[in-house]
């Protein structure tokens, strides 16, 4: 991680420094060489506009003098009437740069050697490649900083989550002044709770099930063996055997009051929750899905809906049951919300074939399908929603209409509304 971290880091800054440093070397090329040539054009003018100037005072034109003007030049001064005048060492055959002035008495050149133009070319260049490799530098120690950074509270999270799998449900409550980070750790830290409170829970419950279980289960092999021991006693039988159906009477009671008692501990967990919510975030994950299968989702009822429930329970059935009909169903999908007064009801319906007669009564049954799948959905859905205190039903086979029948909290603030396609 954070070698890629550092190696994605350090490829930007490569290339935003190319990207950078390249056309400001071509500019600065272009500029220097321009400013150059403007430099021979302004000496070759104030050349010209020199001897025009000696001219007509009837003065002569010194070569000392020019060259002290001009020193670093090449010149050629060509006078109507007069020998030329050249001053300074010519440049080698095509490594010149000349520039000329013109005028009715004559025209002036100045040249410079191009060598000395290209060694204070490439000095501006190395002094680009210099500040680039700075920049560069520069880059490797953020890239390193920041990638140290971020990797070293993945690495922290990882440790914790492996902690959290292998049964340590305590709370680490570390945060690393990263938003997402901070995020992510927060809800580490919520599900250690929840796995700890189940943990504690379950501890509790098998507690409680080898201490009530072994009474009647102590009496039902004590009448048992009373039964094996007096098999040739017909009237002592039957009453051993009444007696050990009285104990398996009193086991199973035993096993219903723990399972509700478990019951109950799964019920405490339900709170209030924002129906709109939940069936707004299931319509934002799975709208792209219809909408690839040609098909649309269209929300409507009561808005302003809140139930008592877990938003994972319900958005897990609510999913199931959006993607039952994007398997099995066609047409719009409609959710409609409502509320009876003690209840909340999410009815989930298409335009579809419905489901057959034959497995209408048989739907929620585990491992019955009739399309090729699991047949675990809608068991489990149903499950959940039981584990929630309300129910999963099936209120019309064709088109296919499922409801959720959650308990109703509040009922304040409702309006009636129907969305379009979403």
């Amino acid at each position: 991680m954070r070698r890629r971290l550092l190696s994605s880091m350090l490829l930007v800054a490569v290339i935003a420094v190319m990207l950078l440093g390249v056309p400001l070397g071509v500019v600065v090329v272009r500029l220097f060489n321009d400013e150059v040539a403007q430099e021979l054009r302004t000496d070759a003018n104030r050349l010209l506009l020199g001897v025009e100037y000696s001219l007509s005072q009837g003065q002569g034109i010194s070569p000392d003098q020019l060259t002290r003007n001009y020193p670093d030049r090449y010149l050629q001064v060509f006078v109507r009437g007069k020998p030329p005048i050249v001053v300074g060492s010519p440049p080698r055959a095509g490594r010149d740069l000349t520039e000329e002035a013109r005028s009715e008495n004559g025209y002036v050149r100045v040249s410079r050697d191009a060598a000395q133009v290209q060694q204070d070319t490439q000095a501006r260049l190395v002094l680009i490649i210099a500040l680039a490799v700075v920049a560069l530098g520069a880059a490797i120690g953020l890239a390193t900083v920041t990638s140290r950074r971020l990797s070293l509270p993945l690495q922290d999270l990882t440790r914790i989550a492996e902690r959290l799998g292998s049964g340590d449900a305590r709370p680490s409550r570390h945060r690393y002044g990263i938003p997402e980070l901070d995020l992510v750790a927060e809800v580490l830290d919520r599900s250690a709770l929840r796995i700890s409170d189940l943990l504690a829970r379950e501890r509790e419950f098998a507690t409680d099930a080898s201490h009530q279980l072994r009474t009647p289960l102590t009496g039902l092999s004590m009448r048992l063996e009373e039964i094996v021991a007096a098999a040739d006693q017909p009237e002592v039988v039957r009453e051993e055997g009444e007696a050990a159906v009285v104990q398996v009477e009193r086991l199973t009671a035993v096993i219903d009051e723990l399972l509700a008692a478990a019951r109950r501990q799964r019920h405490a967990q339900a709170e209030p929750i924002d129906v709109d919510d939940v069936v707004g975030q299931q319509i934002t994950e799975w709208e792209p899905a219809f909408r690839r299968a040609h098909r649309s989702l269209v929300l409507a009822g009561d808005r302003g809906l809140s139930a008592l429930g877990t938003t994972g329970g319900l958005s897990q059935v609510l999913s199931t049951l959006l993607e039952n009909s994007l398997k099995h169903g066609d047409g719009v999908l409609t959710i409609n919300t409502s509320s009876t007064g003690r209840s909340v009801v999410i009815e989930v319906a298409d335009e579809g074939p419905g489901i057959p007669e034959a497995l209408g009564h048989r739907v929620f049954e585990r491992s019955v399908s009739g399309g090729g799948g699991t047949g675990l959905g809608l068991t489990l859905a149903r499950a959940l929603v039981a584990a929630d205190g309300g129910r999963l039903e099936l209120v019309k086979r064709r088109p296919a209409t499922f409801a959720i029948f959650l308990r109703h909290t509040r009922d304040s603030g409702r309006h009636r509304v129907v969305s379009g396609p979403a």
